[in-house]
């Protein structure tokens, strides 16, 4: 099987510009491509796993990545999918974003000599010049076609700002200096992205006649359609100071059923003849896949010794073995209020739910328990007492556990 078989048959590919040309170049080595990662927060999160896994399969196939971080065109902000515009965010907060993406990225890319390259916008887009850009670029760029990108849609329906219709024309920019600057030859990303990817390859044509190619990635989505990687708290984060390792591979062993093996498929490195012996297990053994699917992707991310650990506290949870591993919280005697600590509070502190409304919600619910019994008094206090020595295990809907000591 190619290489180009292989993204096919995990179901990665959506869309192309020249099949026949990208096959050839990611089948013998020979592209030179890119994927763009704005720094909006301080961490990577699941939507850019996907990528990252997509750039570590084609190196290891040969081919040559570039991590272009976004620190030029973090200043405007993608409005792709979003139906509001994205906060402002501050040069100091950019260059600490970016640095810490730098961090995680080598976790996954070789970036030795000649094998990989991590390159800022930045340093081009930051110099230009408004009326130099506008005669350089600006004729390429119809306006009219602009209006109909599918990445300008939902915002075009509160009002798109001048700022953001911007973004286009500076991803587009991108390809074209990455091509002068490294001989890039082919962009990825997501389908959201479709649009501002074709403005790059027009523009080198139009600019250089040369021809440039762009291939986006299935959107990671689950069966009812929605983006997967997003919990009642926020994000799955790749840093393990915003998302555990054991709630990142908890938050894998929990996928539904219909989408276990499609996430094995377009995620590991497993082999795909084993992935498809699995599309015949069912039931029990389906629990199994999701196993495997969280070990994988916990490995990947935080190594070895994290995802067995992992693996043992969630076992852990539903047998009465040991359960060292359990993801733990440990309060301050300043937490407590007169020697104790009430319910709503402890949920919050060790991680469980993100507010107090949240806390609140979940006890008159039902859904919070603390060593085992139901709590449904949100005026509930728990004695500092019991959370000394081995604490206790606190328990928030069927899948959200910690156990918390002082």
């Amino acid at each position: 099987m190619t290489v180009y078989e292989e993204l096919q048959a995990r179901g990665l590919i959506a869309q192309v510009t020249d099949e026949e040309e990208i096959k050839e170049l990611v089948n013998n080595g020979k592209a030179t491509f890119y994927i763009g990662f704005d720094p909006t927060a301080d961490s990577l999160h699941v939507g850019h796993f996907m990528a990252l896994c997509l750039m570590k399969r084609l190196q290891m196939a040969g081919n040559k990545p570039i991590a272009l971080l976004g620190g030029g065109t973090g200043m405007i902000g993608d409005p792709s999918g979003r139906s509001d515009m994205r906060q402002m965010m501050t040069v100091e907060t950019i260059q600490h974003n970016c640095d810490c993406f730098k961090e995680q990225m080598s976790r996954f890319i070789d970036f030795s000599e000649g094998k990989a390259l991590m390159v800022n916008n930045a340093d081009w887009l930051m110099d230009l010049n408004y009326i130099e850009l506008l005669r350089e670029v600006g004729p390429h760029f119809s306006v009219n076609r602009m209006l109909t990108a599918e990445c300008y849609k939902q915002r075009m329906e509160k009002g798109l700002s001048f700022l953001e219709f911007n973004y286009m024309i500076m991803q587009s920019y991108d390809f074209y200096a990455l091509f002068q600057k490294y001989g890039c030859n082919m962009q990825f990303g997501g389908d959201d992205q479709w649009s501002n990817m074709l403005g790059g390859t027009e523009l080198i044509r139009r600019k250089l006649g040369k021809d440039a190619y762009a291939m986006t990635i299935t959107l990671l989505l689950n069966s009812e359609g929605k983006k997967m990687g997003k919990t009642q708290s926020g994000a799955v984060w790749l840093d393990p100071k915003k998302t555990s390792p054991f709630d990142f591979y908890q938050y894998w062993r929990n996928v539904g059923d219909a989408d276990v093996l499609k996430c094995l498929r377009m995620l590991t490195f497993l082999p795909i003849e084993q992935i498809d012996e699995m599309d015949k297990w069912e039931g029990s053994q389906l629990n199994q896949a999701k196993e495997i699917l969280a070990y994988e992707l916990t490995n990947l991310v935080h190594g070895e010794e994290e995802a067995q650990k992992a693996q043992e506290g969630a076992r852990a949870l539903f047998s009465k073995g040991n359960a060292a591993n359990m993801p733990t919280s440990n309060l301050e005697e300043e937490d407590l209020t007169d020697g104790s600590i009430d319910i709503i509070t402890l949920l919050q502190k060790s991680g469980l739910v993100p507010s107090r409304s949240e806390g609140r919600r979940a006890v008159e619910q039902g859904g919070v328990s603390v060593d085992g019994e139901k709590i449904t008094d949100i005026k509930h206090l728990v004695p500092g007492e019991s959370l000394r020595g081995e604490g206790i295990v606190v328990k928030r809907g069927k899948k959200n556990f910690r156990k918390v000591t002082l």
